[in-house]
């Protein structure tokens, strides 16, 4: 990316009280290709099955359109004039907030009757200068939609939610009128002015959270806050397998020594080749988590240190099916994913010499799943979690 921050992208939602589905859909896509983030907020009218259905239509459609490089007014047509209108209300199913971020860094964001979105410059309101998008073709001719743009700075912050947060507490003594988008920013401000590094996924849930208190922990409707954090990338560097030669056990010490960042070894050779070349001792733990997995070890200067190939591939397994709402374990493979998901930038390193100790060193098949394995969770870091993921063989 030709700028020099990570983009954190998170959502948080509560569905409506007593429903199994949430009716508002948030979808994000990183296209590798064109080093771009695209995220969609799309509310679907009423709660349940049916609203998620149209909620997903629209963020779906959003997204597509978005990614091919239309206008905003050419987008918003689109999309508005596809969505179905209520027969009896004479208004669209959905409303949505666009956001796209291009290589360059630049931010436009397009949207359509949900609650204003609230950009953070620090622990001020930023105004990027708002301009009307008024439709001129189709069924929705003369529709106004919003839209901006603007260059972010490090640690901006970008805060889009459904109106379940902003008319959450309607009617009661606090908040007659519902929470209202000045006092969601507010909050915001204080969360930010607490604790300056807030992550994306903590300032959407503290949102998530009080919403939800305001209509007495009984949500009258969906709740969904999404949030884009521009920031210093954090980074962890994981190193699995010995060096094809043995002279380069002293690199593979350095590069791990000199690391500015988190580091993780996984495989016991690796952990003992770090350990030896650093002059340190390696105190393995004997309380097994995870009783699938040997325990975790102890090293001097290093976060975690685990066995490998096994390891990995319960890494694997873990993040499949992770998402915001998984509880994550003690064990070795569950210490990993914790580091990960708390880290932006992850670097591989990936030692090419065959393990004697694990079979004959003619068949290279513990190296070609080492190899497969570190790709596969890469994919997964990629596509799902908008992580940088880079690679190293030694």
């Amino acid at each position: 990316m030709n700028k020099d921050f990570y983009i954190e992208v998170n959502s948080q939602q509560r569905n409506y009280d007593g429903e199994r589905i949430c009716g508002d859909v948030f979808l994000y896509r990183y296209i590798k290709e064109e080093d771009r983030v695209i995220a969609v907020l799309s509310d679907g009218m009423g709660h349940g099955v049916k609203a998620n259905i149209l909620a997903t239509l629209t963020s779906t459609m959003a997204l597509n359109f978005t990614q091919e490089h239309k206008e905003v007014d050419r987008i918003a047509e689109i999309i508005m004039n596809t969505l179905p209108v209520c027969s009896e209300r004479k208004i669209s199913y959905s409303t949505f907030t666009i956001v796209d971020i291009e290589s360059s860094g630049k931010v436009t964001i397009l949207e359509y009757d949900n609650p204003p979105a609230i950009i953070l410059r620090g622990n001020r309101i930023f105004d990027p200068g708002w301009k009307k998008v008024i439709l001129e073709k189709g069924k929705h001719s003369g529709k106004i939609l919003k839209a901006c743009s603007f260059m972010p700075l490090k640690e901006d912050r970008i805060i889009f939610c459904s109106d379940g947060v902003s008319q959450s507490g309607m009617g009661s003594e606090a908040y007659p009128f519902g929470w209202e988008r000045d006092n969601i920013a507010a909050y915001a401000v204080t969360l930010v002015s607490g604790e300056a590094s807030i992550s994306a996924v903590m300032l959407a849930g503290k949102i998530v959270t009080m919403a939800h208190k305001n209509d007495s922990y009984k949500a009258r409707d969906d709740i969904s806050c999404a949030a884009i954090y521009f920031r210093e990338p954090r980074k962890l560097l994981i190193c699995t397998g010995p060096p094809y030669e043995k002279e380069k056990d002293k690199e593979l010490a350095g590069k791990v020594e000199k690391y500015e960042g988190k580091v993780i070894l996984c495989g016991g050779t690796t952990a003992d080749i770090v350990a030896r070349e650093l002059n340190r001792t390696i105190v393995d733990e004997l309380i097994f988590e995870d009783p699938e997995l040997p325990p975790e070890s102890f090293l001097e200067g290093i976060d975690l240190v685990t066995e490998g190939i096994l390891t990995l591939q319960k890494v694997n397994e873990i993040l499949k099916s992770f998402s915001n709402s998984v509880r994550l374990g003690n064990g070795p493979a569950d210490k990993i994913v914790k580091l990960i998901m708390e880290s932006d930038e992850i670097h591989f390193i990936i030692g090419t010499r065959i393990n004697i100790a694990h079979q004959d060193p003619t068949l290279p098949v513990e190296l070609e799943i080492r190899r497969t394995v570190v790709k596969r969770i890469a994919r997964l870091l990629e596509d799902k979690w908008l992580k940088n993921v880079s690679f190293e063989y030694i």
